[in-house]
């Protein structure tokens, strides 16, 4: 299969990345969000990124133009049937996904595939959920997605070998560096980070040092080009609580008990970048 056409559910972060990394390369895309004031943020956004592009000499004024005549954006489900793929990038929430999931499966033309750009819950929960499991796949990309080269591919248990190779095909025509990881909680990448900006809110916590002398100390010890908690604030720090939530329910190991901090910050609204405020001001 040769996908031209992507559905984007989302035109949040997630989704607007996508689909400029999708339209920049050349194909369609339609990004659907729930009202018309979402999906014209979410492509005013990607005008905004062309834009400092050009400005770095990387890319046409031609260029953006082509770019973003490849974005139809939509409110309505129906303008999907268009897609030979279509990627759920709504917010990191189970019930969520599984609403947008069913409606889309019952949408759609039984060929077209399915991906949930999720980081950490279940592919094949997901795909089970759905009448194609075998067309159901895991396409986590990485924030900013425009600039990051890194997509986990996720096979749940029963997607075919024919889908993950689609789906492959189409994030190295991004331009992406695809690798494929089997399902489980985190897959890879989150598995290993999540954990480790948790135990810097831990770190924090305790007073052990200040939150730049913690970020300086992974940057020039470990070579992170930035730091946990900068990094945190980056991701959104609700987002890292529910992927810890996540990692304790389904591994039922306390390793993965989230810092107090780290919940308390949440519950006061202090989510990092987007709302102007996390563990540093913005």
């Amino acid at each position: 299969m040769t996908i031209q056409t992507v559905g984007i559910i989302g035109a949040g972060t997630m989704g607007n990345g996508i689909a400029q990394a999708c339209a920049v390369s050349g194909i369609n895309v339609v990004m659907v969000d729930i009202s018309d004031a979402a999906v014209q943020k979410g492509l005013a956004t990607v005008a905004g990124s062309l834009d400092r592009l050009i400005k770095k000499e990387k890319i046409s004024a031609a260029d953006k133009d082509a770019a973003l005549a490849r974005i139809k954006t939509s409110t309505s489900y129906d303008d999907l049937k268009a897609a030979q793929l279509v990627i759920e990038a709504a917010t990191e929430n189970y019930e969520l996904k599984l609403k947008i999931l069913k409606q889309v499966d019952a949408l759609v033309g039984p060929e077209v595939l399915i991906a949930s750009n999720t980081s950490s819950i279940s592919i094949t929960k997901l795909a089970a959920a759905t009448s194609r499991a075998d067309r159901f796949i895991g396409m986590h990309f990485f924030n900013p997605v425009p600039m990051m080269a890194l997509v986990e591919i996720i096979r749940g248990l029963q997607t075919s070998d024919a889908t993950h190779d689609a789906v492959k095909a189409l994030a190295e025509a991004l331009g992406k560096s695809p690798i494929t990881v089997k399902n489980a909680p985190g897959f890879v990448v989150n598995r290993i980070l999540v954990p480790m900006i948790n135990e810097a809110f831990f770190v924090l916590a305790e007073g052990l040092a200040t939150p730049e002398d913690i970020d300086a100390g992974m940057k020039l010890g470990c070579n992170q080009p930035i730091g946990p908690l900068a990094l945190a604030d980056m991701i959104g720090l609700d987002v890292c609580l529910a992927v810890m939530d996540v990692y304790l329910t389904e591994f039922g190991d306390s390793k993965y008990r989230p810092c107090p901090l780290l919940k308390e910050m949440v519950a006061a609204g202090r989510l990092g970048r987007k709302t102007g405020q996390g563990v540093y001001s913005y």
